[in-house]
């Protein structure tokens, strides 16, 4: 009864004892049926509920521990675990003891639903978290955990200046409790690597992480390498990186053979064709020549059949020129920069700097852009990001939009994901799309509603999908009079500083996607970014800013005691200038975002839209379309266009519908599902190299880590040696028909020395099987390796083994290369399979599986000969300016030798008739 414990406990625990009576009661309304039928996501947030409400049990006892005791924890959480604890029992308390430390630390306590993000996270999960909800400080709980086993997390963004960011900011949380912190860049030396791995948490980009794995499984001593192992990765943007990323695999490459003079001749012929030459399929985002330009390019290359095999390579200059001109465009997929080609990121809009085209389609874009052409690359090492991905012996991932490929993250990466409810109702109005027959006309009245909003004083966002577009409605806004801030990859070193302001009174900003941002739009403006610019604009250093913020005062001096005084009173300026403009916004009715046309992903529309009404803020968002957008027209906007026409609708005239809206994410499905096609086409062709790649890495980190292969050697020579006379004896013959002296000049320079006459003569194997023969050659052989390790480890003190090991690299690393570009040719071809009713993937399985075994054939025949043939000899020549040896006897001069190289077992040249080594050897 409540009323009778009202008289007992205070209003606030009647308010949660009435909470629970009401929670109680729909659960028991549910029934067993209701719940049956109940999402999975309600029943995954459900389990999640019952470990978030033990972390919170915690907080007081937190609350009230001192700096040393908190700091302290880490050391008795350890030590739980080696008693026997699991990371499942100590999840309570390591979540409490984060979110009391971000509190101290940060200013900022996990509140409950990144508590629940934080266990989906551990747990091996995607947590899906709208924009503003806090994903980064909600990471710190798992990453703390996890790294307590000591054996490395890796937190991945989609860019370096993030990396860099959350390291230094989230970091200030590990630090505080004893645990390391390291960023990877990707333009610092080995030893700095080497650092951040061995750190307990390691930040850096998924281009870095992956490339580092191919890099160390490429290097020749052990202490190249730098990472230690795949134990747990947090994935941040994990749709951007997991699925937009991974139609392109990262691919390491040295200096190949081709010149530049085939891509100029085709990019010279391409200029000479019309409309009509060639045909593109704008779904596929293919080009062929049409039969005029066949015959064109035959006249044009003096060729008579352009589809003869013996032009393979002309096609290929031909087919990546007519990609070149007329699929890919400059500011929309690249830029030109410095005289250099820079990849966009279609997906985030980012510049892709180090990244290039495979295939000759860099050099044909160079060709086409009159940029110096670069060589093209021969393949080193490759992998996707699926498979890199999936070394992980955990993962997780966190982004504001996942659900809808939660299929692909299942199938492909065993995910699941979990929709996290935000910490307050989203009441941002999304209203339908509104469609106009022509582009023009769509600008014209984009600019007119942007005039129109930002009258109020509204803040606005207009998201862009191409730097082309965005450049486009600059120009128009410019025209119009109306103040505006560009960010695209051009100046993405601004990116922090625009995005951060976008919330401001009367700001205007265009943005080429906005997938990954990393930097939330506060309304009325960020006060602690404006402060930090005004601390550096006094002269403070990017360090003692740092500390300023840190709110940890160890270690503090009276300078950074003035400096934090000094941010304080800045920061506390700023707060209230922004406060004050906030409730300002907030009155006007929040951000307002205006798409200027519908992405091929839904995703990144989300993530455009998620930008206005974070954390219970107002807002607003609409999509402008035409009939001319590239989505519309492709998949029928021609269609809408003439029923358009036929209504007599005006140009400038508005057509809102929920049947257009329907249309449209219709095509964006369609889109996603091809897109999710070849990325599974992708995975499916690497799959096969992966398996393959297992087993040569393996086998080189057992080299590299000083295992002893010398009986795999022997091994190999003794394969090399029998398979050697059985390729020249036939078992069905006799001595009288074998030939002896062909099978001697082959066993000569291979597995005998290139002086080793007739080992084999009829007289010695006489009445013996082939099988006995090849016993004995094998036998003899191995007796004269195992003589050769024995001698130069007497005399020399040489260990042959470290040659063994160098020899096995050498011949795997060069052998895996010619595979690899095999593989790509085999790749590009076996698409023609599936017309003779074969399964392309299944072909190209049988063929690289039986490539790869003759290629460790290769291997195993290439190091057998090697070892067989090692010789070592030792110069021994003289140290200049010696004195000379003080001696009471007068010697006999002897003979100088200073340009003769001579070996220890050699005559001395002194001519005492002694060796070498015996006589002057000594003295040296």
């Amino acid at each position: 009864n409540v009323q009778t414990i009202a008289k007992k406990v205070d209003k606030d625990k009647i308010d949660k004892l009435k909470q629970w009576m009401e929670t109680e009661k729909r659960r028991n309304d549910m029934g067993l049926l209701s719940y049956i039928f109940a999402s999975d996501n309600a029943r995954n947030l459900k389990k999640l509920e019952k470990i978030a409400k033990l972390v919170e049990a915690k907080e007081d006892q937190y609350k009230a521990m001192s700096e040393e005791d908190l700091k302290n924890c880490t050391n008795v959480f350890k030590q739980r675990l080696k008693e026997g604890e699991t990371l499942g029992d100590l999840l309570p308390d390591a979540y409490a003891c984060v979110r009391e430390v971000a509190d101290r630390v940060l200013h900022q306590r996990p509140y409950h639903v990144q508590i629940l993000g934080a266990i989906a996270l551990f747990q091996g999960r995607i947590a899906e978290m709208k924009t503003g909800e806090g994903k980064t400080l909600t990471e710190s709980l798992p990453a703390y955990l996890i790294a307590l086993e000591e054996k490395g997390v890796h937190i991945v963004t989609v860019n370096e200046y993030l990396a860099k960011r959350d390291s230094e900011w989230i970091g200030k949380i590990f630090r505080y409790l004893g645990l390391t912190v390291g960023c990877n860049l990707s333009k610092v030396d080995a030893k700095l690597k080497k650092q951040a791995y061995q750190a307990d948490i390691t930040y850096g980009t998924n281009n870095e992480f992956g490339f580092d794995y191919l890099r160390d499984n490429m290097a020749r001593r052990k202490e190249d390498r730098v990472q230690r192992g795949q134990h747990f990765a947090i994935v941040d943007e994990v749709d951007s990186i997991l699925i937009d990323e991974a139609r392109t695999p990262l691919i390491i490459s040295g200096m190949g053979t081709k010149g530049s003079d085939g891509y100029i001749k085709a990019d010279s012929f391409c200029r000479t064709l019309r409309k009509t030459d060639y045909e593109i399929d704008e779904k596929e985002k293919s080009i062929r020549l049409q039969a005029s330009g066949i015959k064109k390019a035959e006249r044009y290359f003096g060729v008579n059949n352009l589809a003869d095999i013996d032009n393979i390579e002309l096609n290929h200059y031909i087919n990546n020129a007519l990609r070149a001109h007329f699929i890919m465009k400059r500011d929309n997929n690249y830029i030109v920069k410095n005289d250099e080609i820079i990849i966009v990121d279609e997906f985030t809009g980012r510049l892709m700097e180090g990244r290039k085209y495979s295939n000759g389609l860099h050099q044909a874009i160079e060709a086409k852009e009159k940029v110096r052409i670069k060589e093209e690359s021969q393949t080193m090492a490759t992998i996707t990001f699926q498979n890199y991905f999936r070394l992980y012996h955990k993962l997780s991932g966190m982004t504001g939009t996942a659900k809808t490929e939660e299929m692909e993250f299942n199938k492909i990466y065993n995910l699941d994901v979990v929709t996290i409810p935000t910490n307050k109702p989203v009441i941002r109005k999304d209203y339908h799309d509104v469609i106009y027959a022509t582009e023009n006309a769509k600008y014209r009245n984009i600019v007119e509603e942007v005039k129109r909003v930002h009258e109020t004083g509204r803040p606005i966002l207009v998201g862009t999908i191409t730097i082309e577009k965005s450049e486009r409605i600059s120009k128009e806004l410019k025209h119009a009079g109306i103040k505006h801030t560009v960010l695209n990859a051009k100046n993405h070193e601004l990116e922090s500083q625009i995005i951060a302001q976008a919330g401001r009174l009367g700001q205007v900003t265009i943005a080429t996607n906005m997938a990954g941002r990393g930097t939330d739009i506060l309304l009325g403006g960020n006060p602690e970014f404006m402060a930090k610019h005004k601390m550096k604009e006094l002269g403070y250093t990017d360090e003692q800013i740092e500390f300023c913020t840190s709110f940890d005062t160890t270690n503090e001096t009276e300078e950074l005691k003035k400096a934090r005084e000094e941010y304080q009173t800045i920061y506390a300026d700023f707060k209230k200038e922004t406060d004050a403009e906030k409730e300002k916004v907030l009155a006007l009715g929040g951000l307002h975002i205006i798409g200027t046309e519908r992405h091929d992903s839904r995703r990144i529309d989300n993530q455009l839209r998620g930008r206005a009404g974070r954390q219970g803020d107002p807002g607003s968002s609409i999509f402008y379309i035409s009939c001319e957008d590239e989505l519309a027209r492709v998949f029928g906007g021609d269609k809408l266009k003439a029923m358009m026409n036929l209504f007599r609708i005006d140009e400038d005239t508005p057509y809102q519908s929920r049947m257009i809206s329907s249309l449209i994410e219709k095509a964006q499905k369609r889109i996603e599902g091809m897109n999710f096609s070849m990325r599974h086409a992708v995975l499916q062709y690497d799959n096969v190299l992966n398996e393959q790649r297992k087993i040569i890495y393996t086998q080189r980190n057992r080299v590299l880590d000083g295992e002893n292969i010398h009986s795999e050697v022997i091994d190999m020579i003794d394969e090399y040696a029998k398979k050697i006379v059985f390729e020249h004896l036939d078992e069905n013959g006799s001595v009288d028909t074998w030939d002896l002296a062909e099978l001697n000049k082959a066993l000569m320079g291979t597995v005998f020395p290139k002086d080793y006459d007739n080992f084999v003569t009829a007289e010695k194997i006489e009445d013996m099987e082939v099988e006995e023969i090849a016993d004995l050659v094998s036998q003899e052989a191995i007796l004269l390796y195992e003589n050769k390790i024995s001698k130069y480890k007497e005399e020399l003190g040489i260990d042959l083994s470290q040659y063994e090991r160098g020899c096995l690299l050498q011949h795997v690393d060069v052998s895996w290369m010619q595979h690899i570009d095999f593989m790509d040719t085999l790749r590009k071809e076996i698409g023609l399979r599936a017309h003779g009713n074969h399964d392309p993937i299944v072909a190209y399985k049988e063929e690289g599986f039986d490539a790869f075994d003759k290629m460790i054939e290769r291997i195993r025949e290439g190091v057998a000969r090697f070892c067989c043939q090692i010789e070592i000899r030792v110069e021994y020549k003289p140290m200049p300016n010696l004195p000379k040896r003080p001696t009471m006897i007068e010697e006999k001069p002897k003979t100088a030798h200073t340009t003769t190289t001579v070996g220890r077992n050699d005559p001395c040249p002194c001519g005492s008739g002694k060796k070498y080594k015996n006589c002057c050897g000594k003295e040296e």
